[in-house]
């Protein structure tokens, strides 16, 4: 929902109602990590919609975003390094082909670790059929580093099911989840991925009652809209490194 202000959220920290500090709505500047699983299980049409749906993302994006390929197979690489260039990105994607078994759970973290790192917003979008087969890190590990990082997750699942982990992830991270039965809607998905990243709204605030360094402190957040029908998606908290 566009044209909201400062005084339409409340926000809470372990329950507890803070003072909104700083407020910024508007674009802000993308650093993105597409994952492409390219497993053997995504073989044939999943793979081809996959890459038809990633280029409609790139397509959305303006042209100061960056973003990143990574292929998720055997092996997590990184196709196409972080950049605006968008004819470097599409080429990524257009040579990924089947290979190997999906070590999911390395991905996740994998891809949270290279964008960490960038400027602006930044994001994990990854697309699979949500089969993890020989990570060496659990979905336990993906989720404790989603948890210390700073990165939205929008896992996007291709196929029959839609795993647990993915709406977890979505929910620690404050992106959002989707489960794509009909293929053909895959692009539409994408695209309305990279629209919700684009316009986002910034609260900042100082903890009523100060953080500890080196204390490793779980504090939940809730972020509540005084807007009828309105919907907020953000992160449910921050550990206190």
């Amino acid at each position: 929902m566009s044209g909201l202000t400062r005084e339409d959220f409340e926000l809470r920290e372990n329950g507890e109602t803070q003072q909104i500090s700083n407020f910024t709505a508007g674009e802000f500047p993308l650093s993105i990590a597409l994952a492409l699983d390219r497993s053997f299980s995504m073989s044939g049409t999943r793979l081809s919609l996959a890459k038809s749906a990633a280029h409609a993302f790139l397509a959305e994006l303006r042209p100061a975003d960056q973003a990143m390929i990574l292929a998720v197979g055997s092996q997590v690489e990184v196709v196409a390094p972080l950049s605006t260039d968008r004819g470097a990105e599409g080429a990524a994607v257009d040579r990924l082909d089947p290979f190997g078994t999906t070590g999911l759970h390395d991905a996740i973290i994998r891809a949270i670790d290279e964008v960490q790192p960038a400027k602006g917003r930044r994001a994990l979008v990854l697309l699979s059929d949500g089969n993890d087969r020989y990570s060496q890190a659990s979905a336990a590990d993906a989720l404790d580093r989603a948890r210390r990082a700073d990165v939205m997750i929008f896992p996007v699942a291709v196929g029959p099911t839609r795993p647990p982990l993915f709406a977890e992830l979505a929910t620690l991270t404050g992106g959002r989840s989707y489960h794509a039965r009909d293929g053909a809607a895959l692009a539409d998905t994408l695209r309305g991925i990279a629209r919700d990243l684009r316009q986002q709204y910034l609260l900042g605030y100082t903890p009523t009652r100060l953080p500890i360094a080196g204390s490793n402190e779980w504090r939940s957040i809730s972020v509540a809209v005084r807007r009828p029908g309105a919907q907020v998606r953000a992160r449910d908290g921050y550990l206190v490194k």
